[in-house]
């Protein structure tokens, strides 16, 4: 079946002046130009469509998107799977959360005793799965699933204070680390300051700490570009520095 722009922007709830737009940088082009000069679109279209719309729901840019669809390693049901696994995940989120609103409901209404370590449960949840469905496969290789489950397992049985200091002491490594680098020496009071937090911080979720685990950490974050861009976000560079400081401080 062959649609318009109007009939294929009607049936996807776009507009049709995205669809104009995603001509235009090239990321869904029409099947065909009929004798009126109105876009003409085939099922491939559709399907394409789809997986773009599929890509933005998760947040994923659309420079990103063109790149993905038009590698030429890419599998459209290898790509359905992953949404799907990723779906339900959101959809095991939000369940999540959804009860621990309805606890509190029901807390509030003196129905039940929530613990503290309850209304908090659905957000370190969320945490543990982003972690593990981003960097699960190589922390695992690296240090084996004992110590992955066991950290995961002191993660979710936080405390509420124990969380929150948690989340304000990774904030603290990051302001330290962002001074520190300005100073542009790892070895400085400041660097070793950032590696001494950045310890801490570590204390949290590891079961038992080891210079050789820091450093080997430390040496991931310059390794793996995941890690690499989340402490460069704010200035290129940060990733090296924070892991010659932990360098410097785990041979001290």
């Amino acid at each position: 079946m062959e649609y318009t722009v109007q009939k294929l922007s009607q049936m996807a709830g776009i507009s049709t002046r995205t669809l104009r737009y995603y001509d235009e940088i090239g990321i869904l082009k029409p099947a065909r130009i009929n004798s009126s000069k109105y876009r003409i679109y085939g099922q491939a279209e559709v399907d394409r469509l789809q997986q773009i719309m599929l890509y933005r729901e998760m947040g994923v840019n659309l420079d990103t998107i063109q790149d993905i669809l038009g590698a030429k390693s890419f599998d459209e049901m290898e790509a359905l799977r992953e949404h799907l696994i990723k779906l339900l995940a959101q959809r095991k989120q939000i369940d999540l959360l959804i009860n621990n609103v309805e606890k509190t409901i029901e807390s509030r209404e003196g129905r039940r005793n929530m613990k503290d370590n309850e209304k908090f449960e659905g957000f370190k949840k969320k945490l543990v799965e982003e972690n593990e469905d981003k960097y699960g496969r190589e922390i695992r290789e690296k240090y084996g699933d004992d110590t992955v489950n066991a950290s995961n397992a002191k993660m979710m049985n936080m405390t509420k204070d124990q969380y929150e200091a948690f989340e304000k002491l990774g904030q603290e490594v990051l302001d330290t680390l962002e001074a520190a680098f300005a100073t542009g020496d790892p070895a400085g009071e400041l660097g070793q300051k950032t590696a001494d937090l950045h310890r801490q911080w570590l204390s949290y979720t590891w079961g038992s700490y080891s210079k050789e685990a820091h450093a080997g950490l430390a040496q991931m974050y310059v390794d793996d570009e995941r890690f690499t861009a989340f402490y460069d976000k704010k200035k290129p560079g940060m990733a090296v520095f924070l892991r010659d400081a932990i360098l410097k401080y785990t041979e001290a």
